[in-house]
C-alpha cells in the first residue's frame, strides 16, 4: 500500500467520523436540550459546518469526500478514479460506524436515557413529519443530484479559489434545512449506517433507501454538470477535491 493511498483512507476516516459524530451529535445531545434546544435549524448547521471544516482541514489529502455518494458522482463526472473508490467508500463507512459509536457512548451516559431514533433516517412512520416512501426517495435524489452539482461547480477553476468548501458546507447547510422534516437527512450513505447500526431496528430495515437515493442523485446530478453545464476551463483546483482530478 502507498503511503499516500493510506493518508486518503485516513483523512476520509476522521472527515465522515467528524460529520457524523459533530452533525449527529447536535442531533442527539442539543436538539431538544431545556433552555438551549438548537432545534432543524442549528442541526443544520452543525452538518454543514463539519463539513466545511473538514474540507478545509482533509480536502487537500483526500479530496474531502466523506460520503460515497459524493465520490460516486465524482467517479461518473471524471474527477475521481474509479480504481480508488472501494477504499474511499469503506473509510467513509467505517468513520461513520466510530463516529456514531462514540457518540453513543457519550448519549448513553447519563441515567434513565431515550436516545429515540439516535438521529437515524427513515420514511412512513418513521420520518419525523410522516412523509412517503415515494416522498423521501424523491426528496434524497433531488437534494443529493444538487449537492454534486454544487461540489463540481465550487472545486472549478471558474470559480475564486479557496471558497470550494464555504458553498459545500452552505449548500450541505440548505440541504438539511429542506429535508430533515422528510427523512431527517441523509444525502449520505455512510452517514445514515454509522446511527442505524446503534438505533431501532427499523433504522436498519430502512437503510437501503439510503444507500441507493443518494447514489442514484450523485450519478444524476454529475451526468447533468458533466453533459451540460460543464466548461474547457472546468478543472479542479489544487487545493479542494484535488484527487479528484484524474
Amino acid at each position: 500500500m502507498e503511503h499516500s493511498t493510506f493518508k486518503k483512507w485516513a483523512a476520509e476516516f476522521v472527515g465522515t467520523f467528524w460529520l457524523v459524530f459533530g452533525g449527529c451529535g447536535s442531533a442527539v445531545l442539543a436538539a431538544g436540550f431545556p433552555g438551549f434546544g438548537i432545534g432543524f435549524a442549528g442541526v443544520s448547521l452543525a452538518f454543514g459546518l463539519t463539513v466545511l471544516t473538514g474540507a478545509y482541514a482533509l480536502g487537500g489529502i483526500s479530496g474531502g469526500h466523506f460520503n460515497p455518494a459524493v465520490s460516486v458522482g465524482l467517479v461518473v463526472a471524471g474527477r475521481f478514479r474509479a480504481s480508488e473508490l472501494p477504499g474511499y467508500v469503506v473509510s467513509q463507512v467505517l468513520g461513520a460506524i466510530a463516529g456514531a459509536g462514540v457518540l453513543y457512548l457519550i448519549a448513553t451516559g447519563k441515567a434513565g436515557v431515550d436516545i429515540g431514533g439516535f438521529a437515524t433516517n427513515g420514511f412512513g412512520a418513521h420520518s419525523p413529519g410522516g412523509y412517503s416512501l415515494t416522498a423521501a426517495l424523491l426528496c434524497e435524489v433531488v437534494l443529493t443530484a444538487i449537492f454534486l452539482i454544487v461540489i463540481l461547480g465550487a472545486t472549478s477553476k471558474r470559480n475564486p479559489a479557496g471558497f470550494g468548501g464555504l458553498a459545500i458546507g452552505l449548500c450541505l447547510t440548505l440541504i438539511h434545512l429542506v429535508s430533515i422534516p422528510v427523512t431527517n437527512t441523509s444525502v449520505n450513505p455512510a452517514r445514515s449506517t454509522g446511527p442505524a447500526l446503534f438505533a431501532p431496528q427499523y433504522a436498519l430495515n430502512e437503510l437501503w433507501l439510503f444507500w441507493v437515493a443518494p447514489i442514484v442523485g450523485a450519478i444524476l446530478g454529475a451526468l447533468i454538470y458533466k453533459l451540460l453545464l460543464t466548461s474547457p476551463a472546468d478543472e479542479p483546483h489544487p487545493t479542494l477535491a484535488r484527487d479528484a482530478a484524474v
